[in-house]
């Protein structure tokens, strides 16, 4: 397997030899992302927060958990001890809630390699700041650390990952080596990556589709059916390309894998814990009683408040992200905001 090291001048070669990477998170994503980096032959340690979870996985290679009725690949090892995962790592993987990163970051940052690839797979807005992961990784770790950064997103459940099942993926960062030494090391015959250049249209598609799906979930759950559904994912890429444009990102990412794929399938996807939390709302159910339930974080709860906030901030019109506040946030009824929806000025598609 091909894999890069850096030199002092911070720029990546083509070397060869075993990857060494930290995965820092334990849920389902992390996991089942762990998991297919060992399978690829790479030394890699997972991190995670739980005692218990940390002695099955290396016990019984399983995250009964988070990955139910999934078997890990042997080689795959996990600590509790930040500072253990991380020493000597060539590629530190984040995987953690977008809303903890900035504490886990503080906590890593003495142990990182300086050289080391910063690569990120969660997906969110960070509600105190309004800031991405990218920005939350420059202040904590430096700006230079920016030329090694590389976020991961695309049309991905954990679990059919986990079961190898066939998924693609885009690795973006201004540094192409940086990107291409990540697609090495995941790519195998049943995922594919691509690279991309603009960080943050995949980080902002990754973030705004969570709240997106949101609504997708209460329309279906509002019985409103498939017509519906459809006009809410088209107008919601409309959102999440406006956002995009303010911040300096490209359109044609918003066409691609982290845009309309991500948002495609987190909207209908079963499996989606976002859609999940829309839909119990449709029916009827209070958003405490349904974060009660839920083991696993669904991101697009707060990043409803931040992409919202974001956008009043920036400026940008994204009713249906503002409506999904509303419902969430000020208890709006849903019924009565897809109504407004509906009722808004009738105006020209764009």
């Amino acid at each position: 397997m091909m894999t890069t090291t850096m030199t002092t001048e911070e720029t990546i070669i083509p070397a060869t030899g075993v990857e060494r990477i930290a995965v820092i998170g334990g849920g389902s994503w992390g996991t089942a992302l762990a998991g297919r980096l060992a399978a690829n032959g790479n030394d890699t340690l997972l991190w995670a927060y739980e005692p218990e979870l940390v002695t099955e996985i290396n016990s019984n290679h399983t995250n009964s958990t988070f990955l139910p009725g999934i078997k890990l690949h042997p080689a795959l090892a996990c600590t509790g001890d930040l500072e253990e995962a991380v020493s000597g790592r060539g590629i530190v993987l984040l995987v953690t809630p977008v809303q903890v990163m900035r504490g886990v970051l503080k906590q890593l940052a003495p142990y990182i390699d300086k050289n080391a690839i910063i690569a990120n797979a969660s997906k969110g807005i960070e509600l105190e700041t309004l800031q991405t992961v990218s920005r939350i990784c420059g202040e904590i770790l430096g700006e230079a650390a920016l030329d090694r950064y590389v976020v991961l997103s695309g049309p991905t459940f954990a679990r059919e990952v986990a079961r190898e099942l066939p998924s693609l993926i885009v690795a973006a960062s201004r540094n192409p080596a940086a990107s291409a030494r990540v697609q090495t090391a995941f790519s195998c015959p049943c995922l594919r990556v691509y690279t991309n250049s603009d960080v943050v249209g995949v980080e902002l598609g990754g973030a705004v589709k969570n709240v997106i799906a949101i609504a997708a979930g209460i329309c279906d759950g509002l019985g409103f059916g498939h017509n519906a559904r459809a006009a809410l994912i088209t107008r919601g890429l409309a959102e999440m390309n406006r956002l995009g444009q303010a911040m300096g990102a490209q359109s044609a990412t918003f066409a691609g894998l982290a845009g309309m794929g991500d948002l495609v399938l987190t909207c209908t996807g079963d499996l989606s814990r976002n859609r999940t939390v829309g839909f119990k709302l449709g029916q009827g159910m209070k958003l405490a009683d349904i974060l009660a339930e839920m083991r696993m974080v669904a991101e697009g709860v707060k990043s409803s408040e931040s992409v919202y906030q974001l956008s009043r901030r920036l400026g940008v019109d994204m009713p249906i992200v503002e409506k999904t506040y509303q419902i969430l946030h000020e208890d709006k009824p849903a019924r009565q905001a897809v109504i407004e929806l509906m009722a808004r000025d009738l105006k020209a598609e764009g």
